[in-house]
């Protein structure tokens, strides 16, 4: 179980043992109690508290707590104190860096990210008849772009790294574009907006990406890799920059979810507050994402390498992975 406590003035505590929510609910304290064994992330919005027990009893029990903005976005966490990272793992993350191997790496995170932008336009086409030939034109000029950033070569990640982000970004401008068209009027949006969101797509997507970084930044530390030393996102960037080129391929985790809520029209103006420069999903929205990426991300299940696997678990398996062909390469 994910915990969300976003709800302003929520208090979380511990009394026996056990995580106690603390809140306000048409006037009257309302009090929920949680196994700390069933609960596998606390996220904590503004507006919340939280005891120093209950941080003891996560810690106790390998619960990652993270702290969020109200868009979603990860600020900090608080980690168990031992972790599966080894020093040469991350020795040999800054030793590819440095090689023309980071463009390998890098070229394969952004190409699997277009190849699932196409594959999820592809099945887009099913029940839209009347648009195949519209979507087949953007899928291929998707597609042309991903065989330019096969062909790419250099010697070192800065040489090409403006080139990949070009197609990467036009790619990005094509995929949205054909999201937006296919949605009822209402729900259309103009291209990506982050912070603050244009409109209540972006302001879903925003929130639905916030939560995805956090996973992805968990699994990279899990498996031993570096999230602040990233290849194509670099250094000078002050932010998590491997989790920023790690993301890519799991981007559409998110993406279809939000859409999906879209598309069956299930978003209403109540879901999203209107700021002074833009839009944020509210609690009520919040609620219904959560719900709807929970599904997707932990109950629905793919095949991956003849197994049938979560969406989250993946991430761990291909950080897993990541960590180990890093390893080979200095072997």
């Amino acid at each position: 179980m994910e915990l969300h406590i976003n709800t302003y003035g929520t208090y979380l505590h511990v009394k026996d043992q056990l995580f106690e929510i603390k809140m306000k609910k048409d006037g009257k304290e309302v009090k929920q109690h949680l196994a700390a064994h069933k609960v596998k992330s606390i996220l904590m919005g503004k507006g919340t508290a939280l005891s120093t027990d209950a941080i003891h009893l996560a810690l106790k029990n390998n619960i990652d707590l993270l702290f969020v903005e109200y868009d979603g976005f990860p600020i900090g966490r608080v980690w168990h104190s031992k972790l599966g990272s080894t020093t040469k793992i991350r020795k040999a993350q800054l030793s590819a860096s440095l090689q023309p191997l980071a463009i390998d790496y890098t070229k394969n995170w952004v190409g699997d990210k277009l190849a699932n932008q196409q594959d999820f336009l592809q099945k887009l086409k099913k029940h839209r008849k009347g648009q195949h030939e519209y979507i087949n034109e953007r899928i291929g000029k998707i597609r042309s772009l991903s065989e330019s950033l096969a062909l790419l070569e250099g010697n070192t990640i800065a040489s090409v790294s403006d080139t990949i982000r070009g197609l990467e970004g036009t790619a990005g401008r094509i995929y949205f574009g054909t999201l937006s068209t296919l949605l009822a009027e209402q729900y259309q949006f103009n291209g990506r907006s982050f912070r603050p969101a244009l409109d209540a797509f972006n302001a879903f997507l925003n929130y639905a990406y916030g939560i995805l970084y956090s996973k992805v930044e968990k699994a990279l530390i899990i498996a031993g890799i570096d999230p602040f030393l990233g290849f194509l996102h670099r250094d000078d960037y002050n932010h998590k920059s491997m989790v920023y080129d790690f993301i890519e391929p799991f981007r559409v985790f998110a993406e279809i979810p939000v859409f999906t809520l879209f598309s069956s029209k299930k978003v209403k103006q109540s879901h999203t507050d209107k700021l002074q420069n833009g839009v944020r999903l509210n609690h009520e929205g919040k609620i219904m994402l959560v719900e709807k990426i929970n599904q997707h991300w932990e109950e629905e299940k793919v095949r991956y390498h003849g197994k049938n696997q979560t969406r989250l678990n993946i991430i761990q398996l291909e950080a897993h992975q990541f960590a180990q062909s890093l390893l080979n390469q200095e072997a």
